[in-house]
């Protein structure tokens, strides 16, 4: 296991430990409801989005304790998204993570609720995030608010769903993916640094680096699902395809799709010149989530 590995073992259980105490006690009445949450929250996952939160705050000279609220609060609001988004009435999947998703094992009527109550629950862990000297608490949550609502990945995931069966060009994709998989990215980071006081460069720094490394993600993911298996992915494995949804392979080729990842990718490093060494946790990861390709 090398350092980066390892770095990523110890700080997914902080975040796990900070999400079973954020969130309601096993067994508390309804019972179904915080059992559900639970199910979806701890189905494992690389904490992408949270470790993205607190390294920024480390970037800009805080620690994670400070920023563990806005931490909990990005994973609670993305695991949300995860279950809606694998509704019947949605992408319509059986698999997250490896294993049967909320509404398989709950009912489709309970995932709904499951996802209003992460979703709810993500803005009440984030008014404990304490104000610093440049950003109130009310400003942290109107960035979560904005990131997630429907100028953003709702926005995202409604174009997603009208560009189905669609000829979509490279723009249209750019357009649905910066809303739908970059914003929460990028709010992620600017809810580390603002929760670590950081300064303006910073801030801009912070945002430019997660809206390139977000689509970064996305043309990585839309790779993975055309060359892996169902077994390798913890999700079915072509499905992208199989419901003629608009794809980065699919509208600019495989090979193309590689070097755009390998291209945003670059431009989300050089948007890290302003924390100079203190920005190396943030490159590794950077470089890490590009290996995802191979």
């Amino acid at each position: 296991m090398n350092d980066l590995e390892q770095f990523f073992a110890k700080t997914v259980i902080k975040v796990d430990d900070a999400l079973d105490v954020a969130l309601p006690i096993p067994g508390e009445a309804p019972a179904i409801i915080h059992e559900a949450m639970r199910y979806s929250v701890f189905a494992g996952g690389k904490r992408l989005r949270p470790i993205l939160c607190l390294v920024a705050a480390e970037a800009c000279g805080g620690k994670f304790k400070g920023a563990m609220p806005a931490a909990c609060a990005v994973e609670m609001l993305h695991t949300y998204s995860l279950v809606h988004d694998d509704l019947p009435c949605m992408d319509d999947d059986d698999l997250r993570r490896g294993r049967a998703t909320c509404h398989k094992v709950y009912g489709e009527g309970m995932a709904v609720l499951c996802g209003d109550a992460l979703l709810t629950q993500a803005f009440a862990v984030l008014s404990f995030a304490k104000q610093t000297k440049r950003y109130s608490t009310s400003q942290m949550v109107k960035e979560l608010a904005y990131a997630g609502g429907s100028l953003k990945l709702i926005g995202g995931q409604v174009l997603d769903l009208q560009g189905e069966g669609r000829d979509l060009t490279l723009e249209d994709l750019m357009t649905i993916h910066q809303a739908k998989t970059a914003a929460l990215l990028r709010c992620s980071l600017r809810l580390g640094g603002m929760s670590s006081n950081a300064n303006k460069k910073q801030l801009e720094a912070l945002s430019d680096f997660g809206a390139a490394l977000g689509l970064a993600f996305q043309i990585i993911d839309d790779i993975l699902d055309v060359t892996q298996t169902t077994q390798t992915l913890g999700k079915t494995a072509g499905k992208d395809e199989a419901v003629k949804k608009a794809t980065y392979p699919s509208v600019i080729g495989l090979e193309e799709s590689k070097a755009e990842a390998r291209r945003m990718t670059s431009k989300a490093m050089d948007s890290l010149k302003v924390f100079g060494k203190n920005g190396k946790r943030l490159r590794e990861i950077a470089e890490w989530m590009l290996m995802r390709e191979y």
